[in-house]
């Protein structure tokens, strides 16, 4: 009964969506005020009964139903109850409705926080949304339906979540993910909206700006989560790995981050409106083209669910629809737009829009090293592979210009600068940042790289020009300018954020050492200074798997460290293993450890990595989401205080 209310729940919805872009079109044509406020009370409904059936597909996991196709795949009896619950968007059909859910709460809340704007805005607004819903609606009812029955024998038991799943990084990863990602909705139904209603203003970016950077700032720390969760499982350096699906969700950030930057020009300076909304088009657009990706089946992934072409054109198609019908629109709209706003060479605005355009293509090279294989292997050209060597010297040019823009970017002001003066004040950081680039590796670490260099007098550069911005700002005679709001602090934070990443990923990469060893009991290996005793190895079980575990002593000047327990875990009912790493974290540097094969009676392969700073690289996600948090609410408070 209650995978028929989830189902039922979740077609009623569809027909809330439907009346929710019908009936408020109506009042817009008829100008009637009440059938256009119909759509805040549908958004309402639409979240109500998405709940209802996101928590009857949840009841189904606890529950252990497994007449529900979607439980029995993906759970099992024997399965941890946290896992139980997770596993609820652990594939495809689940996803999906996670999806959905949180477009409706994200509906709800625009139609709450947003009653003051004006009604016909409002309306449009919802419709968009309600539109959108509608697609993944009936891609979900059509084609991955997660409330189908295995009637009338249903199975004893399940098949198991994927075992790489089986990690705490599923519970939050995921979620946080998606909250980024549906979030540009919002961002595109307001773009979309003004387009539609034919005026692109300075109080249309003022309206987007703060759910933008709300869903910017989930959409950094799901990317920070699953880059920590990648390198946990998997040992992927920490960082990135350029695998397709991870690409998926760096476009969105990357098009959002030069979004959030060009709604702020065109709130303050009421110009780049036609380049803030194709950028809001953009944001919500690679999202999609990443939900086309994961679940086509086009791309081979650890992250990929689906694998049926039927789904695969569904959201081809849908993709095509809202991609093409926004761009038409944009395009018979754009010519009308006209930017009020003036500038010149040397000004804040001109620094944002060369920011822009470099993101921009960033964004386009990477959709090119993702999709352009597929292309090839498409047309019946060949395989053909691109992954970090492609990515890492193609876009390492791009970036250090855009690194250099983030820290000198606050120092300009709007409209006019006075270079000279500029200069004066800069020179001294530059060379500074240069100093402790050249420097600060070769004190750490004994060694030098002309990449880390780079890296590292870049991620000075940022850190040390924002301090002197915020210098700047209290040494100045303007009150108002010297009041620290919480917009500029949230700002300061993101940008310094930014640093701390990039020097984490710099001094990670260029001197973490490995070694991948044959170790005996009481035999010891050692690795950047450290020792590494092998004591045992021993049997036990989990709730839903056989471990085997060595017990690791790690030393120093014949001083123990501490004691790490990698382990191997076999999931009998997938007749899967999958090894887990143990971890000694420190703010300094990380010791990774991980349990191999046994290659003989006695002896185990082991994996061993010391990796320094590689926890600045989630610390500083963790900045630049705190960042954006706190200029969602300043944005928010100033807006509320206009009203």
């Amino acid at each position: 009964m209650i995978p028929e209310i989830g189902h039922f729940a979740l077609i009623l919805a569809l027909v809330v969506a439907l009346v929710q872009v019908v009936i408020p079109s109506v009042g817009l044509y008829f100008q009637r005020d009440e059938l256009m406020n119909l759509g805040r009370r549908t958004a309402y409904a639409q979240f109500l009964l998405m709940s209802i059936s996101f928590a009857a597909l949840a009841s189904s996991f606890l529950l252990n139903d497994f007449s529900v196709a979607y439980v029995a795949q993906n759970s099992n009896t024997k399965l941890p109850t946290i896992y139980q619950f997770c596993a609820v968007w652990g594939s495809h059909e689940g996803s999906l409705l996670l999806w959905v859910a949180l477009l409706g709460a994200w509906t709800a809340a625009v139609a709450y926080f947003s009653r003051t704007l004006p009604l016909d805005f409002l309306a449009r607004v919802l419709i968009v949304l309600a539109l959108v819903a509608i697609g993944f609606y009936l891609l979900i009812l059509i084609t991955s339906n997660p409330f189908e029955r295995l009637l009338p024998i249903p199975p004893t038991d399940g098949r198991d979540l994927n075992s790489l799943l089986q990690d705490p990084g599923l519970v939050s990863h995921p979620p946080m993910l998606y909250l980024g990602y549906v979030g540009f909705s919002v961002a595109f139904a307001f773009a979309i909206a003004a387009l539609w209603r034919g005026g692109l203003d300075a109080s249309w970016a003022a309206w987007t700006r703060p759910w933008t950077l709300l869903a910017w700032s989930f959409l950094t720390l799901g990317v920070t989560l699953g880059s920590a969760w990648a390198y946990r499982v998997l040992g992927w350096g920490g960082f990135w790995f350029w695998d397709p699906v991870e690409n998926a969700s760096l476009m969105p950030w990357i098009t959002g981050t030069a979004l959030i930057h060009s709604l702020m020009v065109s709130a303050r300076r009421n110009t780049f409106k036609a380049w803030t909304a194709l950028l809001a088009i953009g944001a919500f657009s690679f999202s999609l083209i990443g939900t086309f990706l994961v679940r086509s089946g086009v791309l081979v992934s650890v992250h990929a669910f689906a694998v049926d072409s039927a789904r695969g054109n569904f959201i081809l198609l849908f993709l095509s629809l809202v991609i093409g019908g926004s761009l038409l629109l944009y395009a018979w709209r754009g010519q009308s737009i006209r930017n009020e706003g003036t500038f010149t060479l040397w000004s804040r605005e001109t620094l944002i829009l060369s920011g822009n355009i470099l993101l921009t293509t960033i964004v386009l090279t990477v959709l090119l090293g993702t999709v352009y294989p597929l292309i090839i292997d498409a047309l019946g050209l060949g395989k053909l592979s691109v992954g970090p060597p492609y990515f890492n010297t193609v876009l390492w040019p791009l970036m250090i210009p855009v690194l250099f823009l983030v820290g000198i970017g606050p120092l300009f002001h709007w409209q006019q600068n006075d270079t000279k003066k500029l200069w004066k004040r800069l020179r001294w950081t530059f060379l500074l940042s240069l100093l402790l680039g050249l420097l600060l590796p070769k004190l750490i670490t004994g060694q030098w790289s002309f990449h880390v260099v780079i890296g590292v007098s870049l991620a000075f550069w940022i850190l040390l020009a924002t301090l002197q911005g915020w210098t700047v700002r209290n040494a100045s005679g303007d009150v108002a300018l010297r009041k620290l709001t919480p917009g500029y602090f949230g700002m300061t934070l993101a940008h310094m954020g930014v640093a701390v990443t990039i020097l984490g990923i710099m001094l990670s990469t260029a001197y973490g050492e490995q070694r991948e060893v044959r170790l005996k009991q009481h035999e010891n290996t050692t690795l950047s200074g450290y020792e590494f005793n092998f004591d045992s190895i021993q049997q036990f079980k989990g709730p839903n798997f056989e471990a085997t575990q060595a017990t690791l002593t790690i030393k120093r000047a014949d001083k123990t460290i501490v004691t790490l327990k990698p382990e191997i875990r076999y999931y009998p009912v997938q007749d899967n293993a999958q090894p887990r790493s143990a971890i000694y974290a420190t703010f300094w540097r990380d010791i990774y450890t991980v349990l191999g094969r046994p290659l003989d009676k006695e002896s185990w392969s082991f994996r061993f990595y010391v990796k320094p700073f590689v926890r600045w690289i989630w610390a500083g996600g963790i900045m630049m989401m705190l960042g954006g948090i706190l200029a969602a609410y300043a944005r928010a408070r100033a807006l509320r205080k206009l009203t």
